[in-house]
């Protein structure tokens, strides 16, 4: 899924009504499992001026990015860090842990050929779901829409919360943000 909506699902699914600190919270958390890949493409693209086609064809599927991946993504290392943050009674840290775990759930489903291994340390096995949220081959043309629908239903709850702008002013420039990563996967990159 596309990282607003990952924020937007996150933050409505932890956050309680009267805390804004929990919304923060699982928007935080809801960003981890994504952060390595902004933080080691937007090097390879800025800093160092690596033409996107080696750093989303290459560099993506590396032994060594893959390992970062793994180490972010792991359902099992997230699910050892909720089941902490629960047996210590840690709100925040429930809603951080809590939305990344959601994020990794929501995401094992829906990468074709560019999952990752949500199962490390326990084994290295990638899944490939023969749907993907952004590959237009693979559903993208019906999971991307349904994907946006669930982010501004996210969104609209959170509305409804009446959490103040604080909350509210990210909340919507999450949904635009989401509604144009849509619109790019599904009529911009057309044959890439």
């Amino acid at each position: 899924m596309n990282t607003p909506a990952h924020l937007l699902i996150g933050a409505a699914a932890l956050g309680h009504k009267g805390d804004a600190a929990l919304v923060w919270a699982a928007m935080v958390g809801a960003l981890l499992p994504d952060l390595s890949l902004y933080l080691l493409a937007g090097g390879a693209l800025y800093l160092f001026d690596i033409a996107p086609s080696i750093v989303f064809n290459e560099l993506y599927f590396s032994t060594t990015w893959q390992i970062v991946f793994a180490i972010d993504n792991s359902i099992v290392l997230w699910g050892l860090l909720v089941g902490v943050a629960i047996w210590r009674r840690v709100p925040w840290a429930i809603a951080l842990t809590g939305a990344a775990l959601l994020h990794l759930l929501l995401d094992f489903p829906l990468h074709h050929d560019d999952g990752r291994a949500h199962f490390w340390p326990l084994t290295g096995w990638v899944f490939e779901s023969p749907v993907s949220y952004w590959d237009r081959d693979h559903g993208a043309m019906w999971i991307a829409p349904l994907e946006a629908f669930v982010a501004v239903g996210a969104a609209m709850l959170l509305w409804k919360r009446q959490f103040g702008w604080r909350v509210l002013v990210p909340v919507g420039v999450l949904v635009m943000a989401e509604l144009w990563v849509v619109r790019q996967w599904l009529f911009i990159f057309v044959d890439s």
